[in-house]
């Protein structure tokens, strides 16, 4: 099963990635905030501190990362639930009125999410708050975020945007380990990508731009999607755009170059909570233990689980958090 984006129906100006997974279960915000049938399958209740709703978007890694929220949580005293939620322009809504307590978010996106909110569709595009910094781009989003009663808690090392793969052997032909490499071969390349990328900045205009590469064209067959890969794996193309944290890149034989330029905004993973009903240092701390440890690549491996092996999104992250040594402290 594809990843899907956590940017589904997003604003202008924020990218959309596509196979949009329909929202699983018919349980209402309400019955998961009371502790009932919104709880994650198999789920324990964690103890008399309060009850906890955890929302996660439609795609297996915001799934995953919302039950290693829950989870951590659980372990800290709290009756913490997974609520799946279609997208962003549902839950975050919901995160405001505190029928969701915490989800599992993304700098970048949900900083612009917010910025159109406040100041209209074309913010994102005209008057941008994110960037490649991510201490910049989280200031922002705090700003955003703060009079909406969200708040917005420490982001970690685990990133998930925007990255251009290639085939190891185009790689090891033209000795390619960076985006700049490719700017340096003078190759001309074939995006396979949304159409989108023929215009947004992150895509086409900004590695010819920031990089010097030779695009040649874009064949439109989606971000990411198993379509795009094969046509670089097969050389139709010789450019994917997908994400960082695309657990299939390995079956196609595909290698991510490096954006040592920093093209793409920071998507660091970090939690927002409503700052009412789980503003407090007790959540932060039990979170921010969970962030600290988080890598890249220890989503790409969950991700993996998920959708490769078909593994439930509670037990991948029960088996992470345990090997971490992250519950029973």
């Amino acid at each position: 099963m594809s990843k899907t984006s956590r940017l589904a129906g997003a604003v202008l100006g924020v990218m959309a990635l596509v196979g949009s997974l329909a929202a699983c279960g018919g349980d209402s915000l309400e019955q998961g905030k009371s502790g009932g049938s919104g709880a994650s399958d198999g789920a324990a209740s964690g103890g008399g501190k309060g009850t906890l709703v955890v929302g996660a978007a439609a795609f297996t890694e915001s799934k995953v990362l919302a039950e290693l929220y829950a989870q951590v949580l659980r372990d800290a005293g709290y009756d913490a639930s997974v609520t799946t939620v279609k997208n962003r322009e549902l839950y975050e809504p919901s995160l405001e009125k505190g029928e969701i307590d915490v989800v599992p978010e993304y700098a970048a996106t949900i900083a612009e999410f917010l910025n159109a909110k406040a100041n209209g569709p074309k913010a994102p595009e005209e008057k941008p708050v994110a960037s490649s910094d991510v201490a910049a781009t989280v200031a922002a989003l705090e700003k955003l975020a703060t009079p909406r009663g969200l708040k917005v808690l420490p982001a970690g090392e685990a990133v998930d945007q925007n990255a251009f793969a290639v085939s190891k052997e185009f790689a090891e032909k033209n000795k390619l380990k960076s985006l700049s490499d490719l700017g340096r071969s003078k190759i001309k390349v074939k995006i396979a990508a949304g159409d989108e990328c023929e215009v947004r900045p992150f895509c086409a205009p900004g590695l010819k731009k920031t990089y010097g590469i030779d695009v040649a064209g874009v064949d439109p067959k989606g971000v990411g999607t198993p379509q795009a890969k094969q046509a670089v794996k097969d050389g139709e193309d010789q450019l994917v755009l997908t994400t960082t944290t695309d657990a299939t890149l390995e079956s196609f034989g595909l290698v991510l170059l490096e954006d040592d330029k920093k093209l793409q905004n920071a998507d660091n993973v970090l939690p927002v909570v409503n700052a009412k009903d789980a503003g407090s240092q007790e959540i932060a701390d039990a979170l921010g233990k969970l962030t600290g440890a988080l890598t890249t690549e220890d989503l790409v491996e969950l991700n993996r689980k998920v959708d490769a092996e078909r593994a439930k999104p509670q037990d991948v992250a029960k088996e992470y958090l345990a090997a971490k040594g992250l519950l029973g402290n």
